[in-house]
């Protein structure tokens, strides 16, 4: 998961959505003096992969490369409204060539300049089939993808004929068509410049990454922290007001938890369903509880033939109409999260309730009779694969036991130690059923929960799913007019996912969180992340 982005020549979009969401939370701390020399912990989870800015989709590894780089645009965390970074401006005329210019004086933390070269370098080098990058398909827009990195065979060159540097602080992006919403994405980490030594020992680099974001890599101590620090010659909008984040690995939330009541955690990610009915009255004014532009799923692997075919649809319809979402929402998650009716999460541009239709409400006689046409779960055995560390036992059980009672299908939960191992194992097609499947948007666009998931060999497609019908409906909304027409164009789009159902809609997110006493300030947006650099520590 990941983080991307629009432009300034489409704001009226993206005010119309409910983005501004940023954490509800005062400076606990009545003011108190802050030290700008101190660092913070934040809860995280180990990378998937190595540090390196396409090979993360995925919080554990996204969020440490967002601070560690910074790319053309991002999103201010009040507001959500695009912000220039590292550019100066980006133009288009006709949503198909795009003219950079660069802001002048930023650089890397090894102290060489940011050039339009290391952009370029970045884009193509990441693109590439050979480099094995987990985002390389987020370059596939630009002409000359296909090139560097074909659907079969090996690449014919190693530069996309769409990207052509005129100097320093300038270069131009060409497409292969018209995409209304390019801008969106260019925030997202996939799309960081990288310094010219990288290239010499990318396995290195991504061990102990040279960024140009906020804060510079010091440490990485695997499964247990990675420390960074300031950067003193950051040249961005938003000036770190602490010395660094130290991201400390957990092997389950409620270990998480108890180290933020005893203040040696500073700022959780999520508090665990255990704590949800008590965490507010446990933290005070640190609790924290703001939307989040993300949405709960459970995915199939429709890649292993017992779950592909046109009649195993009907089963995994059956199996959404069995879970009490609203008895389980209610419950287990103590009324912070919503029942999901669509595949786009609440808030964002484009979200339509109701997309799913009946097919995500609760009906025990419907859901047995689907699956029953269907030709039954495999083996009469569905198992559900999650991360053990991240507060999702509790949920996951209480979906098997609506699911075994609607049914009569046994279902249990697979746990994976880890965030880590279990995206290893989903994208390493090492399971078998269903997954948990969270999905935090990148741009608050309804393309994003479409495109980046469910195309054919999109980056985060781990169900395999492939549909011509979903897939043509996409790249006509890609080439739409407008924004709002992409939008439209998506929606149509999403409706051949209430037919196929290649993953089960859930419930909404909302960031439930805190933070320590030694800390203030701590305000989450709406991509579930804290503004980052303006969290202070006290003196």
């Amino acid at each position: 998961m990941p983080a991307a982005t629009r432009a300034r020549w489409v704001l009226a979009a993206a005010t119309s959505v409910a983005l501004v969401a940023s954490g509800c939370s005062s400076s606990g701390g009545g003011g108190s003096s802050s030290d700008s020399s101190k660092t913070f912990s934040y809860q995280s989870s180990e990378p998937q992969n190595p540090l390196q800015p396409a090979n993360a989709n995925e919080t554990g590894g996204g969020r440490i490369l967002q601070n560690l780089f910074k790319g053309l645009v991002d999103y201010d965390p009040s507001t959500a409204k695009i912000r220039m970074q590292v550019a100066d401006s980006i133009d288009t005329s006709d949503s198909q060539t795009f003219n950079v210019t660069l802001k002048s004086g930023w650089t890397f933390h090894d102290g060489t300049p940011v050039t339009s070269q290391n952009f370029v370098d970045a884009w193509n080098w990441g693109a590439t089939t050979s480099n094995n990058q987990i985002n390389s398909s987020w370059f596939s827009d630009i002409e000359g993808y296909q090139d560097v990195h074909p659907a079969s065979g090996q690449p014919t060159a190693t530069k996309m004929s769409g990207l052509t540097v005129t100097d320093d602080t300038h270069f131009t992006i060409k497409l292969r068509n018209k995409v209304s919403y390019f801008e969106y994405k260019l925030g997202y980490i996939a799309f960081s410049p990288l310094p010219t030594a990288f290239f010499n020992d990318p396995a290195g680099y991504g061990q102990k990454p040279v960024g140009n974001g906020a804060y510079q890599f010091v440490s990485w101590d695997h499964n247990s922290q990675v420390v960074t620090k300031a950067y003193p010659n950051y040249q961005g909008v938003d000036k770190p007001k602490n010395g660094g984040i130290v991201f400390k690995m957990y092997n389950t939330a409620e270990a998480a938890y108890a180290d933020l009541q005893s203040n040696n955690l500073d700022v959780m990610d999520q508090v665990p369903p255990s704590a949800l009915a008590t965490y507010k009255s446990d933290l005070g004014d640190r609790a924290i509880d703001s939307p989040q532009g993300a949405i709960q799923n459970i995915g199939f692997t429709l890649y292993q033939p017992e779950w592909a075919g046109p009649e195993k649809a009907k089963v995994r319809q059956g199996l959404s109409m069995a879970i009490d979402r609203p008895t389980i929402t209610k419950t287990v998650l103590q009324g912070s999260r919503a029942p999901a009716s669509a595949w786009v999460a609440d808030g964002v541009e484009g979200y339509k309730a109701g997309q799913c239709g009946d097919f995500c409400n609760f009906d025990p006689a419907k859901a047995k009779q689907l699956v029953t046409e269907g030709g039954g779960v495999p083996g009469n055995r569905l198992t559900i694969t999650y991360n053990a560390d991240g507060g999702h036992k509790e949920w996951v059980d209480a979906v098997c036991n609506s699911i075994r009672q609607s049914t009569g299908v046994d279902c249990v939960g697979d746990p994976k130690p880890d965030f880590k191992t279990a995206r290893a194992a989903i994208t390493g097609h090492q399971i078998s059923g269903a997954f948990r499947t969270g999905w935090v948007q990148d741009y608050p666009l309804n393309a994003n929960f479409m495109a980046d998931v469910y195309r054919t060999g999109a980056a985060s497609n781990d169900f395999g799913y492939s549909s011509p019908q979903f897939d043509q409906l996409a790249d006509q909304a890609d080439r739409a007019a407008s924004v709002s027409d992409t939008v439209t164009g998506y929606q149509q789009a999403e409706k051949v996912l209430a037919n196929d159902m290649p993953a089960i809609p859930l419930w909404y997110y909302r960031t439930n969180s805190g933070y320590s006493t030694k800390v203030q300030n701590v305000a989450f947006d709406s991509f579930g992340n804290p503004a980052w650099t303006q969290v202070e520590v006290k003196g």
